[in-house]
């Protein structure tokens, strides 16, 4: 699998400029940030910039990047294209781009500049996607009737109709499932991506930058920083609410270093629903189905953990090629790839598969499974028969180790979570985890948070690990 492509940036290059930390966002908590104060000046509504980066974790559904009355950026339903809506005060003008966002493995950078002022309709308004000047549009209503002088201000007066809400819309219910950093928004200045980021002069990947410019009289800059004050403006305007935000909600999954989530192009079956950043997946009931991480590695070794949260219907924990094919994600067969898994409820068990058929069924004497458990997967890909080793609560179960089924040893290896029916367990990639962690364990290399400190040489999935060893 490609990490590394221009037209996404995966956080897996050296970028001069680290951002330490995100903002995880999830539709099911009504997660959001609003502002509704009055500011002491009027903003300028004829020119404005936003700049935002953006890993998604859950698709078609229609959601918002931030809203500000009837003006604001958008995911629309079902085909996950971005429509920039612009409203001042009688008309409604829609621009809507022609691609895609459905890479929940990437993390996207869109820049939004208005600049009415501008004698050419055509300049009016720009959209850049990674650092690119998006042309191709499948509709522009009214668009290129927007007038010289125009006014679309992202609604910092106080008024009822022009609150600004960050992940959801101004009158609520479109929550923003992401992970979001380097929020950005310069009033009366119209910056062009490239004051926010640039592209990498080996690779030619978009990577993002310090912005030095200014914001003006009503500007804002998120950064996300303050686990106790997440709406913080770290320009020193004025603070956003928190609605239903808790420090726990803050990531370490950043444009400059990526993890490994759950993704939801690839689940098999009756789907299950992904959730919380792509870090919990439920079953849809009925049926057996999983769900794979959206990163593979085939060297070095690797850490990652499942709490358990229910032993009378935990689910199995593991790691897995990919399926065969396409079709193999949504057929009715369990396990059409390579790929091994632990558990059951109560118990350890393992069981393989290879070439879409189940091997091994053993009762291993692993020992059992309790509620709020910290299943640890470590996967070393350098021995010369890979394997993997399975901790509870930090105690090696299997002595050095496990051999990986023959059909696993020379492939990419994705992280697997299986269930029957409703199973919910939770996942820890290293990033973001549900449940507050105590202990707050990183790799070898600084990198995640992790309940259990990996094994010493284990790394989190992570694009700067990778870098170096994956």
């Amino acid at each position: 699998m490609a990490f590394l492509t221009e037209a996404a940036n995966r956080g897996s290059i050296s970028t001069g400029y680290d951002i330490d930390y995100s903002l995880k966002l999830e539709p099911d908590n009504s997660e959001s940030l609003t502002y509704t104060g009055t500011q002491s000046s009027a903003g300028n509504a004829k020119t404005w910039t936003w700049s935002g980066w953006i890993k998604r974790t859950e698709l078609d559904a229609h959601t918002y990047l931030f809203s500000a009355g009837y003006t604001g950026f958008q995911f629309m339903a079902n085909e996950n294209w971005l429509r920039l809506e612009l409203y001042n005060g009688s008309t409604t003008y829609y621009l809507d781009l022609s691609m895609v966002f459905r890479d929940t493995s990437a993390w996207y950078h869109i820049v939004g500049q208005v600049d009415t002022t501008q004698a050419t309709a055509a300049n009016r308004v720009k959209i850049w996607i990674n650092g690119v000047l998006q042309t191709n549009f499948r509709s522009s209503t009214n668009y290129t009737n927007i007038s010289q002088n125009d006014e679309f201000e992202l609604g910092k007066t106080g008024s009822s109709s022009n609150w600004l809400k960050v992940g959801d819309w101004y009158a609520a219910g479109r929550y923003l499932a992401a992970y979001i950093a380097e929020w950005h928004y310069t009033d009366g200045v119209a910056n062009d991506a490239d004051a926010f980021g640039e592209f990498d002069d080996d690779s030619g990947i978009w990577k993002p930058k310090a912005y030095t410019g200014s914001y003006g009289t009503n500007g804002y800059y998120l950064d996300f920083s303050d686990s106790a004050n997440l709406g913080d403006d770290a320009n020193g305007s004025f603070s956003f609410t928190e609605g239903n935000i808790t420090a726990a909600d803050q990531s370490t999954d950043t444009p400059t270093n990526n993890f490994c989530t759950f993704n939801p192009l690839m689940t098999q079956n009756n789907p299950p629903t992904i959730s919380e950043g792509a870090t919990k997946s439920t079953g849809g009931g009925g049926t057996w189905n999983q769900t794979w991480g959206n990163m593979g590695v085939k060297n070095g070794k690797w850490y990652y953990e499942f709490k358990v949260t229910n032993t009378s219907s935990s689910g199995y924990f593991g790691a897995s090629t990919t399926p065969a094919g396409g079709g193999s994600t949504t057929g009715a067969s369990l396990m059409y790839n390579t790929s091994f898994m632990l558990g059951s409820p109560s118990r350890i068990d393992y069981y393989y598969w290879q070439n879409g058929s189940q091997v091994s069924n053993e009762s291993t004497g692993w020992g059992t499974i309790s509620t709020n458990d910290i299943i640890g997967i470590a996967l070393d890909l350098d021995s010369s028969t890979k394997k993997f080793i399975v901790y509870k609560n930090g105690s090696a179960l299997n002595g050095s180790g496990t051999d990986l089924p023959t059909n696993m040893q020379d492939e990419f290896i994705f992280p697997l979570y299986v269930q029957y029916e409703n199973r919910a367990d939770e996942a820890n990639f290293g990033g973001y985890t549900i449940s507050s962690i105590s202990s707050a364990a990183s790799d070898g290399n600084g990198h995640g948070t992790f309940e259990i400190a990996p094994p010493s040489g284990y790394l989190a999935i992570c694009t700067k690990n990778i870098a170096e060893t994956g």
